[in-house]
């Protein structure tokens, strides 16, 4: 094995999933906010419904075309770089991945295609449904990724014959424990990264007073959007963080940076461990909160990561089980911290909202919004860190090393080639999405009469 070929193909792994994931949780919830809001539309006959759809949608449409761009490469690497991998859990792997691209991204994309072409085509009800449709295969396709994902962190289902995994039951792979918190987390972190793209939107515009109805409106839809999401996302990783503790506890030791086993256990406050010599630098802890997490009750052990290493050494041979802790210590802050926040900013907007203050000179806190745009896409991008990161060495906990997974015969330099390709590449598609999506969200929607087509301005007038 090429060491060098192993680090690079993991960071060109790490790079194209990060740019990927730049894209997929903004079309998770925006989806559902546009197919709300063209429902709302088609209930009242109210043309602000109408032109925030189109408004919302255009954005949405941005977003989708290079969500899809950069998630086709990320499987082919899985033939080019971990073929091991491919060969020893494809028939198992494999199979979700199909249904995804066979069943929910074709919905997902024929439909919107419908909705997009289909304004004078359709009639009113119909339309809607096509959104409602994109937004359901949408949230359909993350299952299916994370089904995928959930055997590589809790595998399941299988059975191991001449070396390899296969698949022994499909059910199981459906009813694993961990899909069904990864699964609701994932989906409520892109309805939260939606109800701020469209919180921060809507203050930008409010701040400068320009087409205030609208962005009144849009703000109120999200602020509900985004107290609910966000509360669900709270709620559901502490269900997530409680699974760690059974399914991966060395994950959770080392984003606690517990070094040895505690019960009651205490919870991190700021810890830095040197890790060549697993000594603690800093430990300023809480005593028995850790335990609360993890059982929701003050006692109870959680084992630390010198205890798990040599348990692994016995049960999986020798060789290094420790993440690295201080990327899955601070990721696992980042995003905590950077959830709790959207959740007081999102509060803090329904708040005024229900108040009817979103313009008033006493809602001080309006400018903060645009800025917040980054908040989620920074819990999003933290929390996968910790997931794939805190799993190392495994690749399939338990099963396959990630340094056994490689291609045979892959050197450093072609990894490298590919790496600085995908880099520039894919850098310059997020620029460009960023800088379409600022270009439309600062011009605005359409004024009223542009916004319809010649049918429904004939009806309504």
């Amino acid at each position: 094995m090429d060491a060098q070929a192993l680090l690079l193909s993991q960071w060109q792994f790490a790079v194209t999933s990060v740019y990927h994931f730049f894209f997929v949780p903004l079309t998770l919830g925006l989806s559902v906010i546009v197919a709300l809001m063209e429902t709302f539309y088609v209930r009242t006959g109210n043309d602000l419904y109408l032109r925030m759809t189109k408004f919302w949608g255009k954005l949405f449409v941005i977003n989708f075309a290079m969500g899809v761009v950069t998630g086709i490469v990320q499987e082919f690497q899985f033939g080019m770089n971990w073929s091991e991998y491919a060969r020893y859990v494809g028939d198992v792997f494999g199979a979700p991945l199909a249904i995804e691209a066979l069943l929910a991204f074709f919905i997902e994309s024929t439909f919107l295609g419908v909705w997009i072409f289909g304004w004078d085509r359709l009639s009113k009800g119909m339309h809607a449904l096509a959104m409602w449709l994109v937004a359901l295969a949408s949230n359909l396709s993350a299952f299916w990724i994370l089904v995928a994902n959930s055997f590589m962190q809790a595998p399941v289902g299988y059975a191991e014959q001449g070396g390899r995994l296969v698949m022994q039951d499909f059910g199981a792979l459906l009813t694993n424990r961990y899909v069904w918190g990864q699964f609701p987390h994932t989906v409520f972190s892109g309805f939260s990264t939606a109800a701020f793209f469209v919180l921060g939107i809507s203050a930008y515009h409010l701040l400068r007073k320009r087409h205030e109805e609208i962005f009144k409106r849009s703000f109120q839809i999200a602020s509900v959007f985004g107290v609910l999401s966000i509360f669900m996302v709270i709620l559901i990783g502490h269900t997530q963080a409680q699974r760690m503790v059974e399914f991966q506890p060395m994950k959770i030791a080392s984003a606690e940076a517990l070094l040895r086993s505690e019960n009651p256990a205490s919870f991190s406050l700021l810890s830095i461990v040197d890790q060549a010599t697993m000594r603690e630098v800093i430990s300023i802890r809480i005593p028995r909160v850790l335990s609360l997490l993890a059982y929701n009750r003050l006692e109870g052990e959680v084992k630390g990561v010198l205890d798990l290493q040599n348990e692994y050494q016995a049960r999986f041979g020798p060789g290094n089980y420790v993440p690295d802790i201080t990327v899955t210590y601070w990721s696992f802050r980042l995003m905590v911290g950077s959830g709790f926040l959207m959740f007081f900013l999102a509060a803090y907007a329904l708040f005024r909202v229900m108040r009817r203050e979103i313009t008033q000179p006493l809602f001080k806190f309006l400018n903060v919004y645009p800025l917040a745009i980054a908040l989620p896409y920074l819990a999003n991008i933290s929390g996968w860190l910790l997931t794939e990161m805190g799993r190392q060495p495994w690749v399939v906990y338990g099963k396959l090393r990630t340094a056994d997974a490689i291609s045979p015969n892959l050197t450093g330099g072609m990894v490298l080639s590919t790496l600085i390709g995908f880099t520039l590449v894919y850098g310059a598609l997020m620029a460009a999405d960023i800088y379409l999506l600022a270009k439309y969200a600062k011009a605005g929607p359409e004024p009223a009469q542009a916004s319809r087509p010649l049918e429904e301005q004939a009806y309504w007038e």
